[in-house]
C-alpha cells in the first residue's frame, strides 16, 4: 500500500499537461492536509512535473527527458527571468525550441521566427502578432505592455505573452545561462541512469526464514540482499556474514542489519561512491521519499557508472572540467603545468581557494592513474599555506606519494610560481576496485 505522499505524486503525474493545480484543491481531492499536499506537490515540481510560477499559480507541466533536459518550458522562462504574463497562460506549459532577438527589421525578423519559438523583443506590436501568428511566443522587454488584441491573440493560440522589466541583451544572457546549467546538470550520472530497477532485483522479506536466504543463494549466486517489510519498505539488509552459523529456521528480521545506508533516484553518482567506499559497503538499496524500495546499486555498477562519465563530451564546463583541459602532464614525471586564467580567480584577482582544492584533486587523480589504482574518491584534502596568486601566472603541481596502499593513498602536493613555493596540501584518498 502506498504512502499519502506517494499517491499525491501519482494523482499529479496522472493530471493533464497545461492543468492548474493548488495546495487546497489537491487536499480536498484526496482528503489529505494542506501541509501534505504542500510538500508532495513541492517534491513534485523537483522531478519536473510542475512549476510554480508568481501570480499565476503551480502549472503541470511535461516532465523532460535526461536528454531533453536542456529545453526551457515557457513557465520556466517566466521564472527565469521574473516576468509576468500578460496572455496566452493555458501555453506556459509548452516546450520552446529556440529564441529569436527581434533587433532586425521585421522582414527579415519573421524568417528565423518559427514555430514553439520565443520572439524576444521591445514594443514592437506589429511583430508581435506576427510571431503570435507564426506560432511563435513574445516576450517584451523593458517592462512594457502590449495591446488588447495581442493579448486576445496569446489566448486564442495559447501561446505566452510575457513581460519583463530588464533589456534584451540582459534577458538572453539570462537564458543562455540556465540553458548552460541545464547542459551541465544533463552530465551528472545520477543513480537513476545507472541502478538495477526492482524487477531485475530479489528480496528477502522481514517474515522469511534463514532458509530462503540459501535458496535464494543458490538461485542467484548473490550473497547480499534487501529486506522489504509488507509495505515494500526497505527495512534492512541481509549478507552473508549476518546468517553463518545461524539456525534456518530463525526469521531474517532476527538476523538482518537493520536501518542500512540507502540510497534514491535523485542522488549523483560521486555522492553515492563516495558512501559506499566509506562505509565499505558492496551494495545499497534504492527508495523514493517514503522509503518504498526500487532497487540496488552495486560496487560494479558505481565502477562502470565513473568510467562512462569520465569518457562523456563536456557540452557545459564547470571549473572542474576547465582545470582537467588546462592541466598539463610533463610525461612520466609527477609534475603538472597550469596557467592561471581570468575564470580561476576570486574577487582580488587572484586564485581562488576553490579552484587551488581543484587544481590538487585534479593533479591526484592523474597521478593515481599512473599507478594503475582504481577509481579515487578523497577522503580527506588539506590545504595548510597558499600565498597569493595574480592572473597570468604560470603553475606547477607536484605531487608526492607518501604511502601507497591497497586500499588508501597519502600524498604530499606542493605548488610553485616561478620557482616559489605558493601552495601546499596533503590528500588522503581510497580507491574503488572492483
Amino acid at each position: 500500500m502506498s504512502t499519502k505522499h506517494e499517491q499525491i505524486l501519482n494523482y499529479i503525474e496522472s493530471l493533464p499537461v497545461g492543468m492548474k493545480i493548488s495546495v487546497r484543491a489537491v487536499a480536498k481531492e484526496l482528503d489529505v492536509s494542506e501541509g501534505t499536499a504542500y510538500r508532495a506537490i513541492k517534491e513534485a515540481e523537483n522531478i519536473g512535473y510542475v512549476s510554480t510560477i508568481e501570480r499565476v499559480g503551480t502549472i503541470r507541466i511535461e516532465q523532460k527527458r535526461k536528454e531533453n533536459i536542456e529545453k526551457l518550458t515557457f513557465a520556466e522562462v517566466v521564472n527565469i527571468i521574473d516576468g509576468q504574463v500578460l496572455g496566452g497562460r493555458s501555453g506556459l506549459h509548452k516546450t520552446l525550441n529556440k529564441f529569436v532577438i527581434g533587433a532586425m527589421k521585421l522582414e527579415a525578423m519573421m524568417k528565423y521566427t518559427e514555430k514553439s519559438s520565443l520572439l524576444i523583443v521591445g514594443n514592437r506590436v506589429k511583430a508581435q502578432e506576427k510571431a503570435l501568428n507564426a506560432g511563435a511566443a513574445i516576450l517584451i522587454t523593458g517592462g512594457f505592455d502590449t495591446t488588447d488584441y495581442v493579448k486576445g491573440l496569446a489566448d486564442r493560440y495559447e501561446l505566452p505573452v510575457i513581460s519583463c522589466s530588464y533589456d534584451t541583451f540582459t534577458v538572453a544572457a539570462m537564458i543562455n545561462r540556465a540553458i548552460y546549467d541545464q547542459l551541465i546538470k544533463k552530465e551528472i550520472v545520477i543513480i537513476d541512469d545507472i541502478y538495477t530497477p526492482i524487477d531485475e532485483t530479489h528480496v528477502l522479506y522481514e517474515d522469511d526464514l534463514v532458509s530462503t536466504w540459501h535458496a535464494l543463494n543458490d538461485q542467484t549466486k548473490h550473497s547480499r540482499y534487501p529486506v522489504v517489510n509488507k509495505q515494500n519498505q526497505v527495512v534492512g539488509v541481509v549478507t552473508s556474514k549476518d546468517i553463518i552459523n545461524k539456525r534456518i529456521d530463525l526469521k531474517i528480521e532476527k538476523v538482518m542489519t537493520k536501518k542500512p545506508i540507502v540510497t534514491k533516484v535523485t542522488t549523483s553518482l560521486a555522492s553515492a561512491a563516495h558512501t559506499m567506499v566509506w562505509q565499505g559497503i558492496e551494495m545499497m538499496p534504492v527508495v523514493d521519499e517514503g522509503y518504498t524500495f526500487q532497487g540496488v546499486i552495486s560496487r560494479q555498477d558505481v565502477i562502470k557508472g565513473l568510467q562512462s562519465s569520465q569518457r562523456q563530451p563536456q557540452i557545459g564546463e564547470t571549473i572542474d572540467d576547465l582545470i582537467h583541459k588546462q592541466l598539463y602532464s610533463h610525461g612520466d614525471l609527477n609534475e603538472f603545468s597550469t596557467e592561471i586564467t581570468p575564470q580561476m580567480t576570486n574577487q582580488l584577482g587572484t586564485l581562488s581557494y576553490g579552484v587551488f582544492a581543484s587544481l590538487v584533486t585534479e593533479a591526484c587523480n592523474q597521478t593515481m592513474k599512473k599507478e594503475k589504482t582504481g577509481d579515487m574518491v578523497i577522503e580527506n584534502l588539506s590545504i595548510f599555506f597558499m600565498k597569493p596568486v595574480q592572473i597570468g601566472s604560470q603553475l606547477s603541481v607536484l605531487p608526492e606519494i607518501l604511502e601507497h596502499g591497497r586500499k588508501f593513498a597519502k600524498i604530499d602536493v606542493q605548488v610553485l610560481s616561478d620557482n616559489e613555493l605558493v601552495g601546499k596540501a596533503m590528500v588522503m584518498t581510497q580507491f574503488i576496485n572492483r
